[in-house]
């Protein structure tokens, strides 16, 4: 009698059992075919600074944006062109394995975004035995770039 109630409890408490959903199809981005992306991690300056650069190349397509970016003064700018330069890249990696035909002159650049990465953490000295942190500020680039017009 005593092993029927622990039986009845221990069913009572298990949940039902689920029915099974047919296997998911893997999620598609809704990027356009022709577009690639780009992300560098830890590029060592600030995302304000890279920010000021990042948003005069946003929507331009990518010859007049490496013109500007190989002129600039920034240093944000090396950094920016090496991942556009990335992107680009990965368009045309893409587009070869694909077998489609794509034109490096009408690349757009669709998204350009800079957010914080983790800083780094470092002390300096201060008055009266005190130490006082400073936070070396990274950042997170991401590009993609597209044929102009969603071809």
């Amino acid at each position: 009698m005593a092993t029927a109630k622990a039986a009845a409890k221990t069913a009572s408490r298990r949940p039902a059992a689920k029915k099974t959903a047919p296997a998911a199809k893997p999620v598609q981005r809704n990027t356009p075919a022709q577009s690639a992306r780009a992300i560098m991690r830890g590029a060592r300056q600030s995302p304000y600074k890279m920010r000021l650069v990042i948003d005069e190349i946003r929507g331009k397509s990518v010859n007049d944006a490496l013109a500007y970016l190989a002129f600039s003064k920034k240093h944000a700018a090396k950094q920016i062109e090496k991942t556009l330069r990335s992107a680009v890249a990965n368009a045309e990696q893409a587009a070869r394995n694909a077998g489609a035909a794509l034109d490096v002159d009408d690349l757009v650049i669709k998204l350009a975004i800079v957010n914080e990465g983790s800083p780094l953490k470092r002390f300096t000295p201060a008055a009266m035995g005190r130490a006082t942190p400073i936070r070396k500020r990274t950042s997170h680039i991401e590009i993609v770039v597209a044929e102009r017009g969603g071809k």
